[in-house]
């Protein structure tokens, strides 16, 4: 069964960068479309960036286009979030989670991984 483990986080200062990882086990990844998602505190997870399995089509929130772009290596199974221009309104735990091939499908509720903080504060 597909697991993905997120990494990466940390504390930043606005106009840092960090770069999340989304690593899988138990499945290899190149099946599975990977979204990137985040809540903040007494906010709705929202979803901030996604990637089809072959890589081939992104899809970003309005919120962090052109400051985040996601990739993937489907050889090490797994995928980036590299975040530039941090601001603090970023501050968020962030998740990733799979889908069937296509970022238009549903989240695979077993997909969750447990999260990874980022905060963005001076």
């Amino acid at each position: 069964q597909l697991q993905l483990v997120e990494s990466g986080g940390g504390l930043v200062q606005p106009g840092g960068s960090l770069r999340l990882a989304c690593a899988a086990s138990g499945s290899t990844l190149n099946r599975y479309a990977i979204g990137w998602f985040r809540q903040a505190p007494g906010k709705e997870r929202e979803e901030v960036a996604c990637i089809s399995s072959t890589g081939g089509r992104t899809n970003y929130a309005d919120s962090v286009k052109g400051r985040f772009t996601i990739s993937r290596d489907n050889v090490k199974n797994t995928v980036y979030l590299q975040m530039n221009t941090l601001k603090p309104e970023d501050t968020a735990v962030y998740y990733c989670a799979a889908r069937w091939f296509e970022c238009s499908g549903v989240v695979l509720t077993s997909s969750w991984g447990q999260g990874t903080q980022v905060t963005v504060s001076s």
